[in-house]
């Protein structure tokens, strides 16, 4: 999957909504934490045959317990990663209605995700965004009608990368 203009956080970032992908859709958001995959081999040796022969830099992703139920921002401001994690993957599913949707909109804030749920123009897609200590980001988005393309777009989600970048705050 891995190509010369792809980024090792790209990488990491496709490899992780694959993984997800196997499980369908109507998953909860997941969170992963990176590490560096010599640091991670060097702590637990008995990680080795699961992982194999990675590259110098290479990050591998490590699963989370699940994350609280509530508002995806506010469970991300109460994320806390400590020194030798160095970056973060969340996989989370979304609603997307185009542009024009936004001037139906209700403006009660309770109503939004029923009417969201229900607009006959709505897309389900699954996005992945990963950040790292150092800066980087990347993010990858699937459809749900479409599942055979992947979209890899380092832009596709700032309130979500300015989130993630936070959480190393």
């Amino acid at each position: 999957m891995t190509s010369p203009n792809i980024t090792e956080l790209a990488s990491v970032v496709l490899e992780v909504e694959a993984h997800v992908a196997q499980g369908g859709w109507n998953q909860p958001a997941k969170v992963y934490a990176l590490a560096d995959t010599a640091d991670l081999l060097a702590r637990e040796p008995s990680l080795a045959p699961h992982i194999g022969d990675a590259p110098p830099g290479s990050l591998t992703p490590v699963e989370q317990e699940p994350l609280p139920v509530g508002r995806l921002d506010e469970v991300l401001a109460s994320i806390y990663w400590p020194p030798e994690v160095l970056g973060c993957v969340l996989v989370t599913e979304l609603v997307v209605l185009p542009p024009s949707a936004e001037q139906e909109a209700p403006y009660d804030e309770r109503e939004i995700e029923l009417w969201a749920t229900n607009h006959p123009e709505r897309q389900d897609v699954r996005l992945a965004v990963a950040v790292t200590r150092a800066g980087e980001h990347a993010s990858c988005l699937r459809r749900r009608n479409d599942e055979s393309e992947v979209v890899l777009d380092p832009d596709l989600a700032d309130n979500l990368i300015d989130g993630l970048f936070a959480t190393f705050r």
